[in-house]
């Protein structure tokens, strides 16, 4: 498993550039965790203050409010992490992570984490680095919630999912519609126009778990 652990360390941004040793020792400090598809890895509001390496399988990053309106931050896969601000603080957890799949985590303890810390003390500059990208990127999310219309959000989540392939982009294990919505910020019927609609017109092709965006989306639904 330290294997496991290392292989996806050196894939996380501010981890990248340090030694194999290091990583290495990092890595010996992980305990692995299985979790099913639809488990709360962590809960928005708790008080846990680890750090968690996907292995495998894929998580979605997501806020609620007391209606149990739920907005999706963002989707994780195998070589990312999360939990990196309740290291840093004292804070309460500010989101829920819910396994979308059977996922593998490795988790790091605050304090294993904040001693290997003091031993390489040049990732605390690019954890800096990390801080401001999460800013950037909840001011942004922010702004497209109050800004964008719904179809113009969908049709962002979209291309954000997608890769290029050779003339198309592509959505490999494509979202649920459940999914998509929470990413979006509607209801779940709203983005099922947009897909029906989007089909219909010849802009997306939907083969099993797969979504092949065959030309521009236009700008307007």
């Amino acid at each position: 498993m330290p294997q496991e652990v290392f292989s996806n360390l050196a894939k996380i941004g501010f981890l990248a550039n340090q030694t194999d040793e290091a990583l290495t020792l990092l890595a010996a400090k992980a305990k692995k965790a299985k979790f099913p598809k639809r488990a709360f890895i962590i809960s928005e509001g708790d008080n846990s203050d680890a750090l968690y390496i996907v292995l495998s399988g894929k998580v979605r990053v997501f806020s609620a409010d007391e209606n149990s309106k739920e907005v999706t931050l963002m989707v994780q896969e195998a070589g990312s992490c999360f939990g990196i601000l309740a290291l840093l603080s004292q804070q309460a957890r500010s989101a829920t992570v819910e396994a979308l799949e059977p996922t593998v985590c490795g988790i790091i303890s605050k304090p294993d984490f904040m001693n290997w810390l003091d031993a390489h003390p040049e990732v605390a500059i690019a954890l800096l680095s990390v801080l401001s990208e999460k800013i950037t990127f909840l001011t942004d999310k922010v702004k497209e919630l109050t800004l964008s219309n719904a179809y113009e959000r969908t049709v962002k989540a979209l291309l954000n999912l997608a890769t290029k392939e050779g003339d198309s982009l592509v959505i490999h294990n494509k979202p649920t519609q459940e999914t998509l919505a929470n990413m979006v910020g509607v209801g779940r019927e709203t983005i099922a126009k947009f897909l029906h609609g989007l089909t219909e017109g010849g802009y997306l092709v939907v083969e099993g778990k797969t979504i092949r965006i065959e030309k521009k989306l236009p700008a307007r639904f």
